[in-house]
């Protein structure tokens, strides 16, 4: 009896894999016009995210453009330790740590103040007309921005120094002077994010239960206090996963924006990893390190939204991805 018993326990354990199978082919079945729709993304990432990350390599070699990456010489580790050596690109790697913590803590309570700010207006039109004006900047390109602010910084024709020059001061030169230059760099990057920024903490807010409104009013609470006492705790979680999610991106200090504003003056100052790489590697065409420093970019940045992974998991209870 137990024998038989074992035999037909056996075989329904053999047998479930197999409806489990054919259970997942029938569900692929079911969505395969979901699949197919899929294909030209998968074809996209691997086509120009993945293939791309062969030019690894090159990091690890003396590159030579005319021998190419099967024909360069490897050296290893040399080119990392000539970056770890390098004054120059420390000299970067602290210009690029000390704009996105600027840009992090002057600019990231920015858009939480203007969500508050716009949810506490009663007007829908004028609401609506002074959110469309603050997101417009996010839709220019650093092109046109960085256009604007030349002419609005000139010593010559700027109308900042001309306001200047009105109260007896003396014109500043704002893009090149390594005392402004960074100043310039976060000022210019909160006036054209901080609307589009507050977008996300506008919707959190939208997400609090009314009634708890509704409850403070009958009990007297001032708009102050209800800001204090439901807003802010009700989008807390959200506040607390952007600013996770921006520490990953440290090391991303903003290149396309800097690329448009710097010049060989402010290089001190002003040039952070990824302009530091453009450089090297499209100005003096040394293949090699730029890849090095990207690659040392590319880690690390890594590890950071690895680390916010993890403490988004601890604080707020939800993960990243």
């Amino acid at each position: 009896m137990s024998h038989s018993t074992a035999q037909i326990s056996q075989s329904s354990s053999s047998a479930h894999p197999i409806k489990e199978r054919g259970r997942r082919w029938k569900l692929f079945r079911s969505n395969l016009d979901t699949y197919v729709l899929l294909l030209p993304g998968l074809a996209f990432l691997l086509l120009f995210k993945y293939t791309p990350m062969y030019g690894i390599v090159i990091a690890f070699q003396d590159f030579n453009i005319f021998d190419g990456i099967s024909g360069s010489r490897w050296v290893g580790l040399e080119q990392f330790q000539k970056l770890v050596h390098s004054d120059e690109f420390m000299q970067v790697f602290r210009n690029t740590l000390l704009i996105s913590f600027y840009k992090i803590f002057l600019l990231f309570p920015i858009p939480i103040l203007l969500a508050l700010i716009l949810n506490e207006v009663g007007k829908m039109w004028f609401k609506r007309s002074v959110q469309t004006i603050v997101y417009l900047p996010h839709f220019l390109s650093w092109v046109i921005i960085s256009g604007l602010f030349v002419n609005i910084l000139s010593p010559s024709t700027g109308i900042v120094n001309a306001i200047i020059e009105s109260f007896g001061g003396e014109p500043i030169s704002f893009l090149i002077d390594n005392n402004y230059f960074r100043s310039v760099v976060v000022f210019t990057a909160g006036w054209k994010e901080a609307g589009w920024n507050a977008i996300i903490f506008i919707a959190a807010i939208a997400s609090i239960d009314q009634d708890q409104y509704e409850a403070a009013s009958m009990d007297g609470a001032s708009r102050i206090q209800k800001m204090i006492h439901i807003t802010l705790p009700g989008i807390a979680p959200t506040i607390v996963l952007v600013f996770i999610l921006r520490i990953g991106n440290l090391l991303d200090a903003g290149t396309e924006q800097i690329l448009t504003l710097y010049n060989p003056v402010v290089y001190e100052t002003g040039d952070v990893i990824g302009t530091y790489v453009y450089r090297i590697g499209l100005g003096k065409m040394d293949y090699s390190f730029s890849t090095a420093v990207g690659l040392f970019n590319s880690v690390v940045g890594f590890l950071l939204i690895i680390s916010g992974n993890f403490l988004s998991k601890k604080l707020v209870k939800r993960s990243i991805w």
